[in-house]
Order: C-alpha cells, then structure tokens, then sequence
C-alpha cells in the first residue's frame, strides 16, 4: 500500500510551471521592446542632444534643462488641443456605440441583418487613418464635393473654408475619429452586454422597470469595467492623436496650431534631431498618460462601489 501511494505521488504533475513558461515571451518581448527603451529615453532626457547645421552638438548632461525648457514653451496649449480633439470625437462615439451596442445586443428587438450592420459599422476601423485623412481633406476641401453639394442645395453662395477656421478643422480631426473607431467601440460595448444573464433583464422587467431604467440600473453597473478599459484605452489613444491632424494640416496644425497634439510637438524634435528636448517630452506625456489613467480608474472604481437606488 505505502509503495502504491508513493508511486501515485510521484506521478502527480505540477502544470503551474506551464504558466509561468508561457508568460516568458510577453514579459522577454516587454522587458525588449518597451522597458529597456523607455529607461533609454529617460536618460537621453538628460542630455543636450542635437545638430545645428551640419554640427553634432552634445550630447553633454544638463539634467533637467529639457524639461524647463518644454515646459517653458506651448506644452500647455498642445496638451489642451489634445484633450479637445479628443473630446469631439469620443464623446459621439460612445454615446453611439452605447445605442448601437443596446441595439444589437438586445435579442427581443430581432433585428434583422445585425451580422452585415456589425461589419459595416466596423469597415472604418481597418482603413489606414493616412488615406482617411486624405479622403476629408479632399471631400471638404474649397473646391471639393462637399463645397460643390452646399452651393448646388443653396446653403451657401460661396465655398466655406472648413480648413482655415479653428472649430472647422478641430471638427473633421473629431469626425474622422468617430468614424474611425465607434465601430470597435460598439463591438466592445455589445460583447460586454452580451455577457449579462438575460434573467437579470427578465427580472427587472417583471419588476416593471422600464428600458431606460434597466439600461442605468442593470446594464451599465454590470459592464462598468468594460466600459472603465474602452474610455482608458480611447483616452489614451486620443492623447497619441499623430496620423490623422498632421496629414489633414500638412504637419502645421493649422490655424494657428490650434490642432497642433502632443505627439505632432514631439515629432517637431524628432525631425530636427533634438534627441534630448524629444527624450523629456517623451517621459513627460508617459507621465501624463499614466496620471490621468489613473485618475479615470480611480474615479470610476470609486463612484462604481456606491450602493445604488431602486428602480
């Protein structure tokens, strides 16, 4: 018997160590890619690292004279279009995607063709935002069809300059970031719905809840952390905003650099080759990201633990 029990004890296998062995290649392609790189801007961020003509200057360490000197500039100013453009755009898109998400995901509604609706809405999200942006610039230019359409239907007796007022070019950056992902947020959204027992909603209805109140009172408590990850996860991508504003303003954030992003400012350095002024504006909208994820996590954790009403 204590042989058998011991030949049984041997045979036991330990697959925890699998775990950890396919962990390997997401923390080696990490530690690779991102944290070696970024310990490697930091320090660049302490240095005088530039050309002046065809003279290398540097790189010598001045500590953090990169950083006053961002600071002493438009950052500011940069950092608010950012938060705009981001603003215009997602705002629509989640109040949209919520709708379609509801829509689709509701199996009382029956709504037909939902499969070729889904992948339309999506179509969007896998063109390249370059050739987006030259579609808009080329629909919405002086002299293109959009123009032509407005002074054929008689709204306007002259060609409207979209690209040459603030909140007209401010308006197609956030348009074309609507169109270009409220399709993945609807997905996002309507999977998260979708994972909600239907017996809850069949309560509340028993209940004699009405749409609207098992939307705020069922619905959205449940994906809340669906819900938490799309605004992160679209706050950050909003505040990497690069593609779309410098094909649309030819890298000038025009007018006046009222579209001008932070990622625009740091390509600025980039291609001047100040290595050191781009390494501290680098570290610094890292910092931003991380403090404002944060910030949106925390407060929406924090409002999600309150106990709610009744119906």
């Amino acid at each position: 018997m204590v042989k058998e029990k011991k030949a049984k004890t041997r045979k036991k296998v330990s697959y925890a160590k699998w775990g950890y062995i396919f962990l390997i290649p997401f923390f080696a392609t990490y530690f690779i890619f991102s944290l070696i790189p970024l310990i490697n801007t930091f320090y660049n961020s302490l240095f005088e690292n530039y050309r002046s003509g065809l003279t290398q200057i540097g790189p010598n360490f001045v500590g953090f004279q990169n950083y006053i000197s961002i600071f002493q500039s438009d950052l500011l100013k940069y950092f608010g279009n950012t938060l705009i453009l981001w603003f215009i755009g997602f705002v629509p898109q989640i109040i949209i995607s919520l709708i379609l998400a509801v829509w689709f995901a509701d199996f009382r509604m029956k709504l037909r063709g939902s499969a070729f609706f889904k992948t339309i809405i999506y179509m969007p999200n896998v063109i390249m935002a370059a050739s987006f942006a030259m579609l808009i610039f080329a629909l919405f230019s002086d002299n293109g069809p959009m123009n032509n359409l407005l002074m054929k239907a008689g709204v306007s007796d002259q060609p409207i300059r979209f690209m040459s007022t603030v909140w007209g070019t401010r308006g197609l950056i956030g348009l074309m970031n609507f169109m270009m992902w409220f399709g993945n947020t609807t997905i996002l959204l309507m999977a998260a719905i979708m994972g909600v027992d239907a017996s809850l909603f069949e309560a509340a209805s028993i209940d004699g809840a009405k749409s609207l109140q098992i939307f705020t009172k069922v619905t959205m408590p449940i994906i809340r952390p669906i819900f938490i990850y799309v605004l992160i996860t679209s706050m950050i991508g909003g505040l990497q905003m690069f593609d779309v504003p410098q094909v649309l303003t030819n890298a000038q954030g025009t007018p006046d650099r009222t579209s001008m992003t932070l990622i625009m400012f740091l390509n600025n350095h980039l291609y001047s080759k100040n290595y050191g002024m781009a390494g501290a504006l680098s570290v610094i909208l890292f910092l931003i990201t991380a403090v404002l994820s944060m910030f949106v996590f925390v407060m929406l954790t924090s409002s999600g633990n309150k106990k709610g009403g009744r119906y």
